[in-house]
């Protein structure tokens, strides 16, 4: 049988034909709002599974959610591979082309749904709204067996992980195709139509999501300022454990990446947090404790929130009691509003050191914890976002609440040293033995 044509009714914008026929192995898109970068990507991925030589090809899109997947990239995937679609499955979210090759939707909040698998290919949209870990821990070790390829697309939110990958995607054009697409330069948006937005945006929503600014602040961050003045201070870098000073944990307690540790040690008025950890698949208390125990650390208290002496229903016993038959030490954090945890936790940064490697992810999370943003009043509300960050941003909470109850108060200066008469004056002396009167 002769080859067939198949036309797929897609017609690339002129910005992305330099990364359809791009040749390196890693992909990093930098673009504006509106820029139609999904739908490139979606298409360029449609086109590899079609074109894949090895069989049971398996190709993946992922958003930072998986509702925010579906509504974004289904109905683009379910268009565009149309004419070559052999199946597909609308709960699971795949399709599988004529060659049998599989592009499926997932969501990173979910990542325990990506593992066990390969990857020919896999697209990371929006990767600065995703928890770091899911590349290095999940995504990346997936393409390995198949040398697979990986697109990298969103708009900067802050110096956080996606602005790592593109500072390392523009260092290495050998291995990385990198394209920045910024609003004023593309031609995609009429310039009326981006002098309206100008008017109706803050600048630093124009230089975030039009001029695609890593630099402009994350709008309603509720760390941002401070993380980074604790980076220009010095104050993120080796944080080396220190064996005369017990570690205390904070934790926040759910189940596995819903449960989230920070590890600090006190002296005097300094914090320093030295690790982080978060749970995985469906770690509980006894899985992130063997974690802890593994480490080595001389043990401190554990601090938890005031709801773990609630008894669970799956066991009969509070998380109190859970974690002081694994011989922890618990200690319930007071009640309080989570606005006074948050403003104890800005005063508290102050104090604080945090070892760059092993609280990478906790530092992400604090970088871009956020407050919820309501879509119809178009106004911030007055309670955070509940994502990936929640997690390590309330452990960190019960941190601020905790630490002061610990801290030593800094060595008073030593007295001034005797002075003989005759190196003071009469009004000295006399000021020194006379007593003292109270103001009225």
């Amino acid at each position: 049988m002769g080859r067939r044509e198949i036309v797929i009714d897609y017609s690339p914008r002129a910005v992305f034909w330099p990364y359809h026929n791009r040749t390196q192995r890693w992909a990093c898109i930098v673009a504006h709002r509106r820029c139609g970068k999904t739908v490139a990507c979606i298409n360029d991925q449609v086109r590899r599974g079609i074109m894949l030589a090895r069989p049971h090809g398996r190709l993946a899109y992922v958003a930072p959610y998986l509702a925010q997947a579906k509504e974004v990239a289904w109905d683009y995937l379910r268009r565009y591979a149309q004419p070559i679609t052999k199946d597909k499955n609308e709960g699971e979210l795949w399709i599988e082309l004529l060659n049998g090759a599989r592009i499926r939707i997932h969501g990173a909040d979910n990542p325990d749904r990506l593992r066990g698998s390969y990857l020919d290919d896999v697209i990371m949209d929006e990767y600065a709204d995703m928890r770091p870990s899911v590349w290095g821990e999940v995504i990346r070790p997936m393409l390995a067996d198949r040398e697979g390829t990986a697109t990298f697309i969103g708009t900067p939110k802050g110096r956080n992980e996606f602005h790592a990958v593109a500072e390392r995607a523009k260092a290495d054009p050998e291995r990385w195709f990198f394209a920045m697409l910024k609003a004023s330069t593309t031609g995609i948006l009429s310039q009326s139509e981006i002098e309206e937005m100008c008017r109706d945006m803050t600048p630093e929503q124009v230089e975030q999501e039009l001029e695609c600014s890593f630099d402009a602040a994350i709008m309603g961050a509720y760390f941002g300022r401070e993380i980074a003045e604790a980076e220009r201070a010095g104050r993120i870098t080796d944080v080396p454990y220190d064996p005369a000073l017990p570690v205390h944990t904070a934790w926040d307690l759910g189940k596995g990446a819903n449960m989230a540790i920070w590890f600090f040690q006190i002296a005097f008025n300094e914090v320093r947090i030295i690790d982080h950890e978060e749970g995985a698949h469906n770690d509980g208390i006894s899985q992130l404790v063997d974690v802890i125990d593994g480490k080595g650390y001389r043990k401190g208290n554990d601090y938890v929130p005031h709801d773990a002496k609630v008894h669970e229903t799956s066991t009969g016993r509070t998380r109190l009691e859970t974690m002081v038959r694994l011989r922890r030490k618990p200690v319930l954090v007071a009640d309080h509003k989570v606005d006074d945890g948050i403003a104890a936790a800005r005063l508290s940064l102050a104090n604080c050191w945090f070892d760059r490697t092993r609280c990478a992810n906790g530092l992400e999370a604090l970088r871009q914890y956020k407050a919820d943003y309501d879509e119809k009043t178009k106004a911030f509300k007055n309670i955070p976002k509940h994502d990936w960050t929640s997690h390590s941003a309330d452990a960190f909470r019960y941190l601020a609440m905790a630490w002061r109850a610990i801290a030593k108060p800094t060595p008073p200066k030593p007295p001034e040293p005797m002075r003989g008469i005759g190196q003071i004056t009469v009004d000295q002396f006399i000021n020194s033995v006379a007593p003292k009167k109270l103001r009225v």
